[in-house]
């Protein structure tokens, strides 16, 4: 399975991964203006845009080794040494790639990125499974409505909600509609996959930067972040809610070029 990779720019490496249900479509304009220091790798996750699915019958329990796979096809079209800047979902495949091959990965920057996306006993600062439940058991019957409802889950208590929505919206709905078993694998990873341990064993530089009010990637999880890797450099974006690299792009294209090439 090889992914769409889509590049623009010239200048040293930089892979760029979207979120859940999301597609290339959605780092328009701010993949442009990272184009101006960096050649930019738009990777599209599987069965997400215009990538294959993994192939029939590859699905099984464990969020892990759904992650590593996802992870491995990442790292089987991208170039050696680049940076990586993964949001959400494509943070957390960020951390996998890393952790399996660590001399590919320079540095990795996570926008509104997790090790874990669902809270426990030792990790309060996450989603409750329920939520992820509930969009699963919903995908069964409606995808499209799951995903105009995440959505909106993603830009609330932000600033600039209706206009950040309608982006989202239309970069959704620039390319083919993700295939339904690539999005429930991704809720699989979402709900099990826990990368903890190897965030906290990762020694490529790190960069993370979570929003102020970002209701699916709590901003206290930057705490338990630098507890498990004391040389993660944390970014705060007031104001912003899970997507603020559409909210506040200009913060976010400085914080990524101001990374010694």
């Amino acid at each position: 399975m090889r992914l769409n990779l889509e590049i623009l720019g010239d200048g040293p490496d930089l892979v760029l991964l979207h979120g859940w249900g999301m597609n290339n479509a959605v780092w328009a304009g701010f993949a442009d203006m990272l184009a101006k220091r960096w050649r930019v790798h738009m990777l599209e996750l599987p069965g997400h845009g215009c990538s294959p699915s993994l192939r029939a019958g590859s699905r099984d329990e464990g969020g892990g080794t759904h992650g590593h796979a996802w992870a491995a096809a990442c790292l089987a079209v991208t170039p050696p040494g680049a940076v990586w800047v993964g949001w959400s979902l494509g943070a957390l495949i960020g951390i996998l790639a890393a952790e399996a091959a660590p001399e590919r990965v320079t540095a990795l920057f996570g926008i509104a990125g997790t090790p874990r996306f669902v809270c426990g006993d030792d990790w309060p600062h996450a989603l409750r499974a329920e939520v992820l439940a509930g969009f699963a058991k919903q995908l069964e019957t409606d995808s499209r409505l799951t995903l105009q409802q995440f959505l909106a889950l993603q830009v609330r208590g932000g600033n600039d909600t209706r206009p950040v929505l309608r982006r989202l919206r239309q970069h959704f709905a620039e390319r083919p509609d993700p295939a339904p078993c690539a999005l429930g694998i991704g809720l699989d990873i979402l709900r099990d996959a826990d990368a903890r341990a190897a965030f906290g064993a990762l020694r490529c530089a790190l960069h993370w930067s979570l929003g102020e009010r970002d209701t699916l990637v709590p901003v206290a999880v930057g705490e338990d972040l630098h507890r498990l890797n004391p040389a993660c450099k944390l970014s705060i974006v007031p104001g912003a809610a899970h997507a603020p690299f559409l909210s506040h792009a200009a913060s976010l294209i400085r914080w990524i070029n101001a990374f010694p090439s």
